[in-house]
């Protein structure tokens, strides 16, 4: 009998993993904040009314401790906002040094867990990926978060601390690409000397907090891209193509982190750009080769429907599972029970917000702001490449 030879069987890649955690269900910035709606809660239930999250895939996030918020965080402002989550109330000195109690960044019931809840997402994450794979933290990418500072809806900066632990786990060049509709000034804040960070924004002008003009620069690898309102389908996958992916390659990073903000699609209330959950998808999956690491996190997104469809659509993505033309009667169900009111009025959702997950594609023509804003960080970022 002719011998055979068997080749060793490889090990098997790692199935993503999904952080989340059940603190989101019934946690709210308050009747009337945009944060009043639900979001991580529908993309978990959406995920396993789909069969697309068993338990083997699920992690339930720990609650970060001061201590490990101190590579960002300052002392004063830890203790401040746990102090403020145990009086439910600040003095008009913590008000006004670190930005607990104002409109944007009210005082609630767990305005220390619930950061400190995502935050642990992403510190674990780090840890999670330091062999390599996918990590999904819908609930990260409170990008705006100050050091001694509480900043749009953010109490914490989840994504430093989250390039901080692939650091401390073995990644030394990490590329941060931010696809919200805002800038990540916090995140900016901290890597913008850093050259070991590759950091790529593409967010509305004009639009809170105005700050990542397009020439704006650091030390570290800092690319800004606003762009017009209208922005669409066919623009975003020019600026994936052309500037995204160049850039991100270039760089070689041992770790990308995906914010995947979902507040840039049409339906959204805090922003006027014009892409469909599409858009998005198209980013994470050409992302998704291009390192050993992969973080993907959350971010803005404040219509129910669309965020909670945008980011369950990820996690499809994430596991090469096919999303349905028509969801099935238990998904329905999930996106049927939602509620948007309003300080005015209550929101009414579209039937294809309940039936579908996959928006209809929003071609255009290419915007020639786009191109030419595009073809300027190009013809920057070729002496860098």
């Amino acid at each position: 009998m002719a011998d055979v030879t068997h080749d060793p069987v490889a090990p098997a890649t790692p199935r993503p993993r999904f952080i989340g955690s059940e603190i989101y269900r019934h946690s709210s910035y308050g009747a009337w904040h945009p944060l009043r709606v639900p979001r991580v809660s529908t993309v978990m239930d959406l995920a396993r009314a789909m069969g697309w999250l068993p338990a083997a895939q699920f992690i339930t996030s720990p609650r970060a401790k001061p201590a490990a918020l101190r590579g960002f965080h300052t002392d004063a402002y830890l203790a401040a906002l746990q102090a403020a989550e145990a009086a439910q109330a600040v003095s008009d000195d913590t008000r006004d040094r670190h930005g607990l109690g104002t409109p944007s960044n009210p005082v609630f019931a767990e305005m220390y867990r619930r950061p400190a809840t995502s935050a642990g997402a992403s510190l674990l994450a780090g840890e999670l990926l330091a062999k390599g794979g996918i990590i999904y933290s819908p609930a990260g990418g409170t990008h705006h978060g100050l050091p001694d500072r509480a900043n749009g809806f953010c109490y914490l900066n989840d994504p430093v601390l989250a390039i901080q632990s692939l650091r401390r786990n073995g990644a030394q060049r990490v590329a941060y690409v931010d696809i919200d509709a805002h800038h990540p000034d916090g995140v900016e804040h901290a890597f913008a000397d850093d050259p070991d960070t590759l950091m790529i924004s593409v967010h509305e002008e004009n639009r809170w907090p105005r700050t990542g003009a397009l020439d704006d620069r650091g030390v570290g690898q800092v690319f800004n891209l606003p762009v017009p309102r209208g922005l669409h389908d066919d623009d975003m996958a020019l600026i994936r193509d052309e500037v995204i992916l160049p850039l991100v390659s270039g760089f070689r990073p041992d770790a990308v982190v995906l914010q995947c903000g979902a507040d840039a699609v049409t339906e959204d209330p805090q922003s006027r750009l014009t892409l469909s959950n599409n858009a998005h998808w198209a980013i994470v999956a050409a992302l998704r080769p291009v390192a050993p690491r992969y973080l993907v996190l959350g971010g803005g997104g404040y219509n129910p429907w669309s965020v909670g469809r945008l980011w369950a659509g990820v996690w499809a993505v994430l596991n090469d599972a096919e999303v349905p033309d028509i969801l099935p009667e238990q998904a329905q169900d999930v996106l049927r029970a939602l509620t948007w009111k309003g300080p005015f009025r209550t929101h009414l959702p579209q039937k294809h917000w309940i039936t579908t997950l996959r928006d209809a594609p929003r071609h255009g023509p290419i915007n020639a702001d786009v191109r030419q804003r595009a073809d300027a960080l190009m013809v920057r970022a070729l002496a860098w490449l």
